[in-house]
């Protein structure tokens, strides 16, 4: 298996997209630490599917826009499982207000989506990097958006804040070199709960579908395969972003 012996810790880790990762690094012999915020039932069956198919698995709380909590999350790990080489940044947050309605992003929710969407991202970093640096070895791999190259998505904050993302990743990507590697994804639009709370969500999905090449709205599994590649194989490839959005954006 790609990942045995490899310890993971996966921010966001019980739905969506994070679990995705959380049970595809799982079935390669990862040991997959799952982090969560408030969704701690999530999380916990993410875990327990895991354990119940014979991998390794473990969850953590901790909010990632708190870098007290995020300091001794990954302490926690490193104690428990004695290494760290592998960290998705997937925890997440947004709120849908139109572009054009500027006055509706108040400052304190765009504090909260800087604050969990590029904060989060580099307090686990930050966390991680003397970790990883003392072993020799690890992977960072950032969930990003397409919203962040386009400046189209739930809100201006959110794009930006994914704009952020990209850039630290390039920053860091220098800063963990040569030890470790850096990595984004910038996902498309991907059928996930959040979505189904949106009340245009179908129109979302059909307008995706119409532009993008595949046809088809993304899967949180079609991230789980490129996040499984940079975790696995991807040994000489560093601050570097793949959209994965069935070709929307080309």
């Amino acid at each position: 298996m790609k990942l045995a012996g490899k310890v993971a810790l996966i921010t966001g880790g019980g739905t969506g997209i994070g679990r995705a990762i959380a049970l595809g690094f799982a079935r390669e012999g990862a040991n997959v630490i799952i982090n969560y915020s408030k969704s701690e039932s999530e999380a916990a069956k993410t875990s327990r599917e895991i354990q119940a198919s014979g991998g390794q698995s473990s969850i953590v709380k901790a909010d990632v826009s708190s870098d007290q909590q995020v300091r001794s999350m990954v302490s926690q790990v490193v104690e428990s499982w004695g290494r760290l080489d592998i960290l998705v940044n997937n925890a997440g947050f947004t709120r849908f207000i139109d572009h054009v309605n500027l006055e509706a992003l108040e400052e304190d929710i765009w504090d909260s989506i800087f604050a969990v969407n590029l904060k989060g991202v580099f307090f686990c970093c930050r966390a991680v990097a003397p970790v990883m640096k003392k072993q020799g070895s690890g992977r960072v791999i950032n969930i990003a958006s397409v919203a962040g190259i386009t400046g189209n998505g739930s809100s201006i904050a959110y794009c930006a804040a994914k704009a952020g993302v990209i850039s630290v990743t390039k920053s860091l990507a220098r800063v963990l070199a040569p030890e470790a590697s850096v990595n984004a994804i910038a996902p498309g639009l991907i059928d996930t709960r959040w979505l189904d709370g949106v009340a245009r969500a179908e129109t979302m999905r059909q307008n995706f579908r119409n532009a993008a090449l595949f046809k088809r709205v993304g899967t949180p599994d079609d991230i789980a395969e490129v996040a499984l590649s940079m975790a696995a194989d991807w040994g000489f490839v560093t601050g570097q972003l793949v959209v994965v959005d069935g070709g929307r954006t080309v």
